[in-house]
């Protein structure tokens, strides 16, 4: 896209650790000469930037991007792109999955000794052994991005991972192997290898949970565009022809087979068929398309044939605006401050300059044992504000309430979302497959005069019929034995004819019944007419001469979202309806589950451009659908449900889906959110106490009034007490109702 000689691009960024990570890419980039703007997204990965490409190019972009540490991908073919983030992201996951492991079979012996058997012989060295590799291999990355951070002036968690884990390592060193030097000053040589381990297991197990999320927000694009076919048969002068879908233009004259995918945008010039549009509208029922009707990219043929002449193509499709729509949404949220790191950009720096602060104010008036006592205190700072209790705070609590969720049938993709359903106050809904159940059913079947007699005619005509609703007759009478049906005709838009013992039946609508002269009684007309039916779908049967049967045919409402949306609203979230659906029908089921706000007739991006409009007026808005049809909308909400028997693209952007599509769920989701969120809170509140009565003594403040010098030891011991608090008071929520 271009603006006066701008470029605007979006390029995924690489090897960035933590939110100060993207603030520090985006702060390079924003300081190059011909860039206008630059914003990165944490969460998303990604750099927006606008540049003059007379003056910049993207590959000098990535130079400076890549000396400050991280790195761009800025091939320009989109699907290579894609496939080399996802190798990137899955080759990621893997050798953090291997790191946690083997860091975990590392450091498991090094606590069993440390903490149980440090009088067995050469335990000090057997630790030592045991725990370098944890450090300098599996843990590398920590001092790699602390490094980074410094080259920049900055610091954040790994910063003090790997000040805290160096100096509890270097110090454990130097006490295995010169022990005499503490001996001798009446001290005993402790070691802390079983500390150093431990940390760097615990943050990579949390780096691996976080990448395992990442992983997954490329895949709903990816099936996106696979709705779109690669191939194309074009009809040129009665010659087929198979062509890629780049190669098709507008005014190519396409032919479409049963079953086949529409591939770009058109209108029918020859034949007809029904095409299933829900992936546009959300509806069950597939919509008739004969000459002059629009056709769009990425529905689905039924059983007829066509030909059509493409009028978009490319980019300019509706099954591409919808693709387009989501990635903007998905890349427009604000970066994740992650609230750990936010805390420690501030924390690192002040537990540093204590720690240094507390050496030389011992070296100056700590008299013959300033040295000893100083380089003490150093240690013990830095191993009691170790970010372990921190660390584990957050995700702790957020795997509790992940796993909680997927035992109540709520599968929770991340934990922004899981943070953020407590500040819901908007619930918007798709109708169809959300507060419906998705799928034609037949209601009722009003016989005339009571007589059923003829249901096996009706089964019979309705089984050879390709109609999508015959479908729903069909499994109303199932059971029912088939007649032998005689000149069986199918009439397009129209209805189906057939003869049975020599006599003519019809199925089809009214306008086919008035076509072949069938008389209607008053009866059938007055029920067609009433107002509890007017929001259904009807269908007549007769015979050549009076109709015999009306059918009514709905999308039935769930059993739960009535008590579902009462319970939303009772809570104080507003709901609205949002629906593909005509006017009436629309009313009747807002109406029928007590929503007070609907809009009918809605297409995606009117759903995605609504769900904004709530946004700006300052509402925080969780979206539920099924459907393709709601992708956009459920990208752009602050809160995205999908219904776990909806499309697979529905739930891929989703953030949180309901497996049994039961709304009561959303309710309890918010709960559950709610209750996460406060055990989050004890635990950040419970790791900062601890520093904040830790830190202190560990300086060695009460040893001018009694003497008390903390012993790094018991600042180990103290530092694992609190993670072993945090993580008790997070699978205390596992057991909260």
């Amino acid at each position: 896209m271009k603006t006066d000689n701008r470029v605007k691009k979006t390029f995924p960024v690489l090897q960035m650790s933590c939110a100060s990570c993207a603030i520090s890419a985006e702060s390079i980039v924003k300081g190059l000469d011909g860039v206008s703007n630059a914003s990165v997204n944490f969460a998303a990965a990604t750099l927006n930037v606008e540049y003059k490409p007379e003056i910049i190019s993207p590959e000098q972009i990535r130079a400076a991007v890549q000396d400050g540490g991280y790195d761009l991908l800025i091939e320009d073919d989109k699907d290579t792109a894609a496939d080399t983030l996802e190798d990137i992201h899955k080759k990621k996951f893997n050798v953090l999955k291997r790191k946690t492991i083997f860091a975990a079979i590392f450091s498991l012996p090094v606590v069993i000794i440390g903490m149980f058997l440090m009088d067995i012989p050469y335990a000090n060295e057997i630790m030592w052994v045991l725990s370098t590799p944890v450090i300098f291999w599996l843990g590398r990355d920590f001092f790699i991005n602390a490094w980074k951070q410094a080259k920049h002036r900055s610091a954040n968690m790994d910063t003090l991972v790997a000040l805290s884990t160096s100096v509890a390592y270097l110090f454990s060193v130097f006490n295995t192997l010169f022990p005499q030097f503490w001996l001798d000053r009446g001290v005993h040589p402790h070691v802390y290898f079983e500390a150093s381990c431990v940390i760097i297991a615990f943050i990579l197990l949390g780096r691996l949970v976080e990448e395992k999320a990442k992983g997954n927000t490329s895949s709903s694009i990816k099936k996106l565009i696979g709705l779109q076919p690669k191939t194309v048969t074009v009809s040129e002068n009665g010659n087929y022809t198979e062509l890629s879908i780049e190669e098709v233009n507008i005014g190519d004259i396409i032919v479409v087979k049963p079953g086949e995918k529409v591939a770009v945008d058109g209108v029918v010039i020859e034949g007809s068929s029904y095409v299933d549009e829900s992936m546009l509208s959300g509806e069950p029922i597939p919509v008739l398309k004969k000459e002059g009707e629009t056709v769009y990219a990425g529905t689905i043929n039924q059983k007829g044939a066509f030909l059509f002449q493409a009028e978009k193509v490319g980019a300019n499709t509706m099954l591409a605006q919808i693709i387009r729509m989501v990635q903007d949404a998905q890349g427009s949220k604000a970066p994740v401050q992650k609230l750990v790191d936010k805390i420690a950009g501030i924390f690192v720096p002040i537990v540093m300059s204590i720690a240094v602060l507390s050496l030389v104010i011992w070296l100056l008036y700590g008299g013959t044992d300033g040295i000893t006592h100083g380089i003490l205190a150093l240690v013990t700072v830095l191993i009691i504000a170790c970010p372990c209790a921190l660390g584990l705070a957050t995700p702790t609590a957020i795997m509790v309430g992940i796993g909680k969720g997927a035992e109540k049938g709520i599968l929770i993709k991340d934990a922004e979302s899981l943070e953020l359903a407590k500040k819901v106050d908007v619930v918007v809904l798709d109708k169809t497959g959300t507060i419906t159940e998705g799928k034609p059913v037949v209601t009722d079947i009003y016989w005339l005069n009571g007589d059923d007699s003829k249901k096996d005619v009706l089964y019979s005509l309705e089984k050879q019929s390709e109609h999508p609703l015959a479908d729903a007759v069909k499994n109303y009478l199932a059971g029912i034995v088939p007649l032998p049906i005689l000149n069986f005709e199918s009439i397009t838009g129209k209805g189906v004819i057939g003869l049975v013992d020599g006599v003519k039946y019809l199925v089809g609508n009214k306008k086919f019944l008035d076509e072949n002269g069938v008389i209607v009684d008053k009866v059938l007309l007055e029920k067609m007419e009433s107002s509890s039916l007017s929001s259904k779908t009807m269908i007549w049967f007769s015979d050549s001469k009076k109709a015999i049967a009306l059918i009514a045919i709905t999308d039935e409402i769930k059993g739960t979202s009535l008590s579902a949306i009462q319970q939303l609203q009772s809570s104080g979230i507003e709901v609205y309806m949002l629906t593909g659906d005509n006017y009436v029908a629309a009313k009747e089921i807002a109406s029928k589950v007590g929503v007070n706000h609907f809009q009918a007739e809605v297409l995606p991006q009117d759903k995605a451009e609504f769900v904004k409009q709530l946004q700006s007026e300052g509402k925080v808005v969780a979206m539920v659908g099924d459907g393709i049809n709601d992708s956009a909308a459920l990208a752009q909400a602050d809160l995205s449900i999908a219904m776990g028997k909806g499309s697979d693209i529905a739930i891929d952007v989703a953030k949180m889906t309901i497996i049994s599509s039961d709304l009561t769920k959303i309710s309890e989701a918010i709960k559950l959110s709610k209750q996460t969120v406060a055990t989050i809170r004890q635990n950040l509140f419970w790791a900062f106490l601890y520093n904040l009565i830790g830190i202190p003594l560990a300086t060695g403040v009460l040893y001018p009034i009694n003497g008390f010098l903390l012993n790094p030891m018991i600042a180990g011991a103290a530092m694992a007490l609190s993670s072993v608090s945090v993580v008790s008071n997070s699978l205390r929520l596992k057991w909260t109702k």
